[in-house]
């Protein structure tokens, strides 16, 4: 190994869970934050939890909406369409349809 080029090693690193569980190992940072541990990790405990990091649901729902309102749009200016081009455009036509 080549000295001074790897980072420092801690014996004694700190790893926390937002649980509140705490649990020591070895790493090149001496204090870890997780989120899940394998007291609180659903695969572990059994429970079904679900963790919805950066509002995934709320993004995917708000993609709906705007897909919903894009699609009514268009239809609706696809019907505006179709009348202006069912519409007579000569007076002949015009007076055709009345007969």
């Amino acid at each position: 190994m080549q000295t001074a080029i790897h980072p420092q090693y801690f014996d004694q690193t700190q790893v926390i869970c937002v649980c509140g569980n705490k649990f020591t190992l070895g790493s090149t940072r001496e204090i870890i934050h997780v989120e899940l541990c394998n007291k609180c990790h659903p695969f572990y405990t059994g429970e079904q939890k679900f963790v919805d990091t950066a509002s995934r649901i709320q993004k995917f729902q708000t993609k709906q909406q705007i897909a919903t309102t894009f699609k009514a749009t268009t239809v609706k200016k696809q019907e505006e369409k179709r009348k202006s081009q069912e519409a007579p455009k000569t007076l002949r036509e015009m007076l055709m349809s009345l007969k």
